[in-house]
């Protein structure tokens, strides 16, 4: 098998899915990266290579930085400049995302197609996000390019060496807590009379919810025992069903952490909604930092 650190093999061919991955992940154009160009019907024949790629392309108008910029409070957000700033942060994050499902597409061609194919509506999801942000930078001045961005996502999502890490990290993780997020900021917004934020803010958050129903779905399948037709791995309303949390934590490559995919205060109404359970739930908002070997 590949190691992590193998460099990819050729391109898929052209007129692929696999190929529309692959571009989308490397394009260094913009305009690419916000609406690209519709997905093809057709997937490599099988079976499709491994292919892990170490970093996306970077468009010129993107300055890439080492260190976040501190996030604005809640009084700072009546800047326009602050807000932004934050919805500049937001549009990155959604590129990402974007692309770390179609490089997941590239890195597991062994999962189901259905599994693959979820994967591209979801990069699809995600950039249709990433045009609504910049409509609402332009709005107010601004445009995608305008702060620095952090690769963040970028610097740890590719440790998963699994489908079932990579959901683990991406849906239940990371896409998990931005529910958590982007309900505390559309508070933020409306507060401050930020009334059309608060709406776009919102729209996402409902819309990342069945991003971390397919997480929480596939997360089961991917972990569920050979032949193992319990009640539990059909689908039953138990926590074990729902997506055990110690089995969730063992997935999550290190340093990644449950405290970095958890806001304050959880959202616990729509993680509940995308399939997540109330043990689940529990344990994720009473889990604290472990020492090594405990």
């Amino acid at each position: 098998m590949m190691s992590l650190s193998s460099p990819p093999s050729a391109p898929p061919p052209p007129g692929t899915v696999e190929r529309w991955a692959w571009d989308y992940v490397l394009s260094t154009d913009l305009a690419h990266k916000l609406e690209p160009p519709p997905v093809p019907s057709v997937w490599e024949p099988a079976p499709a290579p491994l292919r892990r790629l170490a970093r996306p392309g970077r468009p010129a108008e993107l300055r890439i930085s080492e260190r976040a910029l501190k996030s604005p409070g809640p009084e700072a957000l009546r800047n326009p400049a602050r807000r932004a700033q934050l919805f500049h942060a937001f549009l990155h994050h959604e590129l990402q995302a974007a692309e770390l499902m179609a490089w997941a597409l590239l890195a597991f061609p062994e999962t189901p197609r259905a599994f693959r194919g979820g994967l591209v509506r979801i990069a699809l999801d995600e950039a249709r996000h990433m045009r609504l942000y910049a409509a609402y930078l332009a709005a107010i001045g601004h445009r995608f390019g305008d702060f620095p961005v952090r690769d963040w996502f970028w610097s740890r999502v590719p440790a998963a060496a699994s489908p079932a890490q990579f959901v683990a990290v991406m849906g239940m993780g990371l896409e998990g807590g931005n529910l958590d997020h982007t309900a505390r900021f559309a508070e933020r917004f409306r507060a401050i009379g930020d009334a059309e934020g608060a709406a776009l803010t919102e729209r996402v958050r409902a819309e990342e919810i069945p991003h971390v129903r397919f997480g929480v779905r596939w997360f089961r399948r991917f972990t569920q025992a050979p032949g193992d037709a319990s009640p539990q791995a059909q689908g039953s309303a138990s926590p074990q069903a729902q997506g055990d949390f110690e089995t969730w934590v063992r997935h999550i490559p290190p340093p990644l952490s449950p405290l970095l995919m958890r806001g304050d205060p959880m959202n616990r109404r729509d993680r509940s909604r995308s399939g997540l359970s109330e043990p689940f739930l529990d344990a994720l908002a009473s889990w604290t930092e472990r020492a090594p070997g405990s």
